[in-house]
């Protein structure tokens, strides 16, 4: 009964903990000596935070807590900075895509609505893990439903981030080959093995990721995370130049001008050389759309879902925040998601703005429609597979400890499993990437399963069932709306696949390459 009793005490009221009235003096001492005035306001939970220090994780049999039970020693700003990191990923290169199939303001909506609904997830899940001092999405699922909600937990996980470093490696297989092409001034026709994309990919994977996947902690990648978002920091300032130099109707860089690059004997001033002899569009493209809806706005909202997700490194950045409180984790989401919305709105906006309905669903592609040796662009080609090579064995961490957590849930750490489930991991990877479609189809499928599972679905249910009725009863307000959370999530969840399946079998979606 001791355990269940320290858990009941970890409630925002926080009252009638006698630990905590004996433990938490000298913290107050200690804070009103270094902010004088603030220490009401501060400590509004202090027995919640002391109960969460105490139990980590409850241990039943006093084991040795799983996961990260460390004192936290990350400042405020650097917890912002890497859920940023977190909630930035490659959907950003196909927001420009779905804002051409809704249109501006519909888009501005859907983006809005789903980083509020982000927002308010997270409230769920930070509200549970306080009550039972539980920082890992896994261990929650098990706390409200048992072994069924740890799978499913980790199930959603896996699937989820397993989206995402397909989409990742997507991306160096489609850019990689461009950008060598580009610095070779090869053909497009060649058939060199080296840019060959399926071969890159490979190679790239066994180089690069591997090694920094077999890392034995994810501390160890902070520095090549922060690395990574800079570089998309780069890709959108390079969107928004471009978008007033590349004047529309624009004209195509055509295959003549693509051989003339490859002869010595012929000097191309690649800065205006697509003003030359090339196929123009025509003027009804360069209007924007303020609201529209066509086969293809099927695909927005899954690959907006795709793009906020960052639940499963929520609780661990929680749990590494100096001083950490509920509130203060709040403000540290709040704060990232806000940015990341800019982000996400202006690199769709001036993307959009740029190629209007031309876009295609990987901007940078339609870049290389204008002028493949430009050398602004090439720069950023690099910046982005830089920014998501990087970020693959960041993605891959959580996988690997769901996976651990679902099927070896009491083993100690082994070198021989971290090493086996890396290489399986990315083998499986590296297969589906090869023989995948295209971006979008991996965007659409896994958006529109495990997002609303890890966004909507399982923070809501999870509140609901570890909340204590007496706190909170079942018809209470806060529990009303969870409910209705859940249930718009099971909602979005059969919409974005019905649309899905009916684009796939009318074959509008171009074998969901969508242009």
């Amino acid at each position: 009964m001791e355990p269940a009793r320290s858990e009941m005490s970890i409630l925002p009221n926080g009252k009638g903990h006698d630990l905590g009235e004996e433990m938490c003096m000298p913290m107050k001492t200690m804070m009103e000596e270094e902010q004088n005035g603030t220490q009401q306001r501060r400590f509004d939970d202090p027995d919640s935070t002391l109960a969460e220090n105490i139990e980590f994780l409850p241990n039943g049999e006093g084991k040795k807590p799983r996961f990260t039970d460390f004192e936290g020693k990350t400042s405020f700003g650097m917890s912002v900075f890497n859920l940023g990191n977190a909630i930035m990923g490659s959907g950003i290169l196909g927001l420009a895509y779905a804002m051409a199939n809704t249109g501006i303001l519909l888009f501005l909506f859907l983006l809005t609505a789903v980083a509020g609904l982000s927002c308010y997830s997270i409230h769920l899940l930070l509200k549970s893990s306080g009550v039972v001092g539980i920082r890992s999405y896994e261990q929650l699922g098990f706390r409200a439903f048992g072994m069924t909600g740890k799978m499913a937990a980790g199930i959603a996980i896996t699937l989820q981030n397993i989206g995402a470093m397909s989409s990742y490696l997507y991306i160096i297989k489609s850019e990689f080959p461009l950008v060598l092409q580009a610095f070779l001034k090869a053909d497009n026709n060649s058939e060199e093995w080296y840019l060959n994309g399926n071969y890159l990919v490979v190679l790239v994977s066994l180089s690069v990721i591997l090694p920094l996947a077999l890392m034995k902690q994810l501390g160890y990648l902070g520095y090549a995370s922060g690395f990574s978002l800079s570089c998309m920091v780069f890709f959108l300032s390079a969107v928004i130049y471009k978008k007033f130099q590349i004047l529309c109707p624009f004209e195509e860089f055509s295959s003549n001008s693509t051989l003339a690059h490859t002869h010595s004997n012929v000097t191309v001033n690649h800065e205006h050389s697509y003003h030359k002899g090339h196929a123009m569009l025509d003027d009804s493209h360069c209007g924007p759309q303020m609201f529209t809806v066509n086969t293809h706005t099927a695909y927005t909202i899954p690959i907006l879902a795709f793009a906020f997700v960052c639940h499963p490194e929520v609780l661990p950045i929680y749990t590494e925040l100096r001083n950490p409180t509920q509130k203060k984790m709040q403000h540290v989401s709040n704060i990232s998601i806000l940015i990341m919305y800019t982000m996400y709105f202006l690199a769709a906006l001036f993307g959009y703005l740029t190629f209007y309905t031309t876009v295609e669903a990987e901007l940078l592609h339609t870049y290389s429609r204008i002028d493949p040796y430009d050398t602004l662009i090439l720069c950023v080609r690099l910046a982005v597979l830089t920014a998501v090579t990087l970020t693959v064995p960041i993605v891959l961490f959580p996988v690997r400890r769901a996976i651990q957590e679902m099927i070896f849930p009491n083993k100690t750490f082994s070198w021989i499993r971290h090493i086996a489930i890396a290489v399986i991991l990315l083998t499986f990877i590296n297969m589906l990437v090869i023989f995948a479609p295209n971006i979008l189809g991996i965007f659409g499928i896994i958006g529109a399963t495990s997002a609303p599972c890890l966004i909507f679905i399982f923070p809501a249910v999870f509140y609901i069932r570890i909340v204590p009725k007496d706190k909170e009863p079942m018809r209470s307000t806060p529990k009303i709306f969870a409910a209705c959370f859940a249930g718009l999530g099971v909602l979005f969840m059969i919409m974005s696949l019905s649309f899905i399946i009916i684009d796939w079998t009318t074959g509008s979606s171009s074998a969901l390459g969508g242009h």
